[in-house]
């Protein structure tokens, strides 16, 4: 047989083979959209088996879900490596995205790097932000801002809200690039009017603020809304800020209470510690002590320093709870650990009385100086106040211990 006549015979075969792959190929895809999976199954599979990336690729998804078949990391695996070996960009980013997470292979952030980039280099819009997220933290390379801003604005350019997103947060706080206000709105905006809801609240944020773009209270809550609606705790919290203290809006407690009550519901310790502050005043709700403890308590839990400091009055005062000022003196301490210069001074205060911890006119002066340092101006005056009473060796000490306070980070205060 002639060498032309060999050219000619693969030729027609590959032309006569081709439409009943596709049709083949589609068959599958029809049967994966109706949920008939053991049929997709059997008509990709042979097509995989003769090298069909598309149907390859298809494959690897089924294994990676487990959809059809049992799942199977190190199936997947396979099936995208043989289509990534042939340039399917999608298969080089669902590889790459196997060796980041240790599914069906050993982690290797190196790897993972390689194969995300290839497919970037295609285009491919999620292995560029990835690529974006890698070198903005440094994961499996140096950390490398300026060669993340690049991934990011690739994909950002093509649409991707979360690109878009991450430029806006880059530029509002400066993070390897100077500040910029009025560049992060604009990338806030592009994800926002997509419906991208932390976008949204972003965007409240600036014009709240009046960063970037005038002040303007009435953006601040169209923008607001929209993300707490979509169940954004930040945003919530927010809007409650908005109604409780009537900033673009009537002044309505009721409402700041229903958001608060929203995000606090979500976990968020400012949202919980202001939905205790309404309890303990009447705003919005019945004024109830015991409420507001309970709120207090949550976001105390949490570390928050305000919460903190609100639950120790409460144990205090007796407000809510039996008084007890032991238990005052441990939120208080929390709190004043965090550099809370209104914990700080009360801790003072109960140093001087003897309230919850050891009466210690040296120990209540270092609280009063740290709290005078920290611009809480009632510990400076307090401060001077008991000094009067103390020798200059007393003084002495107790400002040493605040000086090794401060400079020990919260972590040696005392004696």
């Amino acid at each position: 047989m002639s060498r032309i006549t060999v050219i000619l015979a693969t030729v027609l075969s590959f032309m006569a083979f081709t439409p009943v792959a596709a049709q083949d190929f589609q068959k599958g895809s029809d049967a994966f959209d109706a949920g008939d999976f053991t049929t997709a199954l059997q008509e990709w599979t042979p097509l995989a088996e003769a090298g069909d990336a598309d149907a390859q690729y298809n494959l690897g998804q089924m294994y990676d879900t487990g959809q059809g078949v049992l799942q199977d990391y190190a199936e997947a695996v396979r099936w995208y490596r043989l289509a990534a070996d042939q340039g399917y960009a999608k298969a080089q980013f669902k590889l790459g995205y196997m060796y980041a997470h240790g599914k069906g292979v050993l982690e290797d952030d190196a790897e993972a790097v390689r194969w995300y980039r290839l497919a970037a280099d295609q285009g491919l819009v999620e292995a560029q932000f990835a690529l974006g997220e890698i070198y903005h933290i440094g994961q499996g390379v140096p950390q490398d801002f300026a060669e993340g801003l690049k991934w990011y604005r690739l994909a950002a350019d093509q649409g991707l809200v979360e690109a878009q997103f991450r430029l806006g947060q880059i530029y509002h706080i400066g993070q390897g690039v100077p500040q910029y206000f009025a560049e992060a709105v604009r990338w806030y905006r592009l994800a926002a009017d997509q419906g991208f809801a932390n976008a949204q609240h972003n965007l409240g944020v600036m014009y709240d603020n009046g960063q970037g773009v005038p002040q303007d209270y009435a953006k601040a809550v169209k923008w607001y809304r929209l993300a707490a609606e979509e169940g954004v705790a930040n945003a919530q919290h927010n809007l409650g800020l908005i109604y409780q203290f009537g900033k673009g809006v009537l002044q309505d407690y009721a409402e700041a209470v229903r958001w608060y009550r929203l995000a606090a519901d979500q976990g968020h310790a400012s949202a919980q510690k202001h939905l205790g502050d309404m309890y303990h005043i009447g705003q919005g709700v019945l004024q109830d002590d015991a409420e507001a403890v309970n709120w207090y308590r949550l976001a105390a839990e949490q570390g928050y320093a305000p919460a903190q400091f609100n639950l120790g009055l409460q144990y205090y005062k007796s407000l809510g709870v039996p008084q007890d000022y032991a238990e005052a003196a441990r939120w208080m301490l929390l709190a004043a650990n965090q550099g809370g210069g209104d914990a700080q001074f009360v801790l003072g205060l109960m140093h001087e009385l003897g309230h919850g911890v050891i009466q210690d006119k040296v120990m209540a002066h270092m609280w009063h100086n740290i709290a005078a340092a920290n611009s809480y101006d009632l510990g400076g005056d307090q401060r001077d106040s008991i000094a009067e009473g103390m020798t200059q060796q007393a003084i002495e000490q107790a400002q040493a211990m605040a000086r090794e306070c401060l400079g020990s980070g919260y972590t040696k205060c005392g004696y």
